[in-house]
């Protein structure tokens, strides 16, 4: 019998991915004790009560079998009357919005619909590490623009224009930026608008953390115009704001025709998001706005602790507007990310991932996360206090 061979095997597009530089710390910290994980990109908060009264509700009314292709009307009423209250954006229900496997599937369905192969998205990093990954595996192109510390991590229209080639069929953005924590300014996010109508290309915009923002206003991309709107798909969801991460519930919301093509490929390869989770979803966004405030007013005390302890540690870090992310530059410990994160692992077992797991640019960081309790991260600053006393 011969042996099955992966070279023979698998894609060549699956075989050429790369590792997540995430989950290879986390195996490691799962074989050590006592770690206090900076790593895990989830907010250490249980579902708030009524979103999880609502999912109960939902099992013991029989609510087990499969919803419509683009999720339950009223969850997708309740999307955009969301998205209306919050930034006077306007979605039809019925063509414009489809419920979701996680902000996950959102971006899966939107590369695979849109992209035919050697098209280019062009991507400013750094960035979550599935973006360039779900480029490739749709059969794009993706092109990295590093954004830069001196610009607070914003995209620099200029460069993106740059980047432009006759390939070029999408801009991403996605702010509150996970890992550096960055917000992108109105101005900014106007010029990258007018470069996408300029060029005539579509912007896929990912705002899944948008009401985890301290002292700023998010900016919604398709509220820039009416141009931006009608080029742009807006992926979203439950995970972050509500603490629903389990639950695998997020949505995509654009044009018709394009939402049409979504919906094609989810049919077929999904069916429909979990029903349980679609209910709780639609109790998270009539009635989870309390919660939402309490979890963002503890994020920002975490987020005051670490920003500060850091900076007295040597280690520069810019002051994150959004998301639950820091991302310190560690130039003061003489070593690059990889080498700064396994020893912070294994002389102190604090976790934390290198920068250069979210693409260009993120060289020379790493990402702490404060989704994480005071006092774990109030440890996690002293035990890293004594690694730099060692290694600063």
């Amino acid at each position: 019998m011969q042996k099955i061979s992966d070279k023979r095997f698998l894609s060549q597009r699956v075989a050429e991915l790369k590792p997540s530089g995430i989950r290879k710390f986390f195996d490691i910290a799962a074989t050590m004790k006592d770690v206090i994980s900076l790593g895990i990109g989830e907010p250490d908060f249980t579902t708030p009560k009524p979103i999880l009264e609502a999912g109960i509700r939902s099992l013991q009314a029989g609510e087990t079998h499969y919803t419509s292709n683009a999720g339950k009307l009223e969850l997708r009423q309740a999307v955009a009357g969301n998205l209306k209250r919050l930034y006077g954006v306007d979605y039809d229900p019925v063509e414009q919005v489809i419920a979701t496997v996680g902000v996950s599937e959102a971006l899966y369905l939107t590369m695979t619909a849109v992209l035919d192969p050697g098209d280019e998205v062009i991507i400013p990093t750094p960035c979550f590490v599935s973006y360039q990954a779900e480029v490739l595996l749709a059969g794009g192109v993706p092109v990295e623009i590093p954004s830069r510390l001196v610009d607070n991590f914003q995209l620099d229209p200029k460069r993106l224009e740059a980047a432009i080639t006759p390939r070029t069929k999408a801009i991403f953005v996605g702010y509150p930026n996970n890992p550096t924590g960055a917000v992108a300014t109105r101005e900014v996010l106007l010029e990258v608008a007018r470069v996408a109508e300029r060029n005539n290309l579509l912007v896929i915009s990912d705002e899944i953390y948008d009401r985890l923002v301290y002292e700023f206003q998010h900016v919604c991309f398709p509220t820039l115009s009416e141009d931006a709107r009608q080029r742009t798909i807006l992926l979203g969801g439950f995970s972050k704001d509500y603490a629903m991460t389990g639950w695998r519930i997020g949505y995509a919301a654009g044009p018709a025709a394009l939402i049409k093509g979504l919906v094609r490929i989810h049919q077929y390869t999904i069916m429909s998001a979990p029903t349980t989770a679609q209910d709780a979803a639609i109790e998270a966004v009539l009635n989870g706005e309390s919660y939402v405030q309490a979890m963002v007013a503890e994020y920002d005390r975490r987020r005051r602790l670490i920003v500060g302890g850091l900076n007295k540690l040597g280690l520069t870090t810019f002051e994150p507007r959004g998301a639950f992310y820091a991302f310190p530059r560690i130039a003061a410990s003489g070593m690059d990310d990889n080498t700064f994160a396994e020893k912070l692992l294994q002389e102190e077992h604090v976790a934390v991932v290198p920068g250069n797991a979210f693409g260009l640019g993120g060289e020379g960081f790493v990402r702490c996360s404060y989704a994480t309790a005071y006092e774990k991260i109030e440890e996690a600053l002293h035990r890293m206090e004594r690694f730099m006393s060692r290694h600063g």
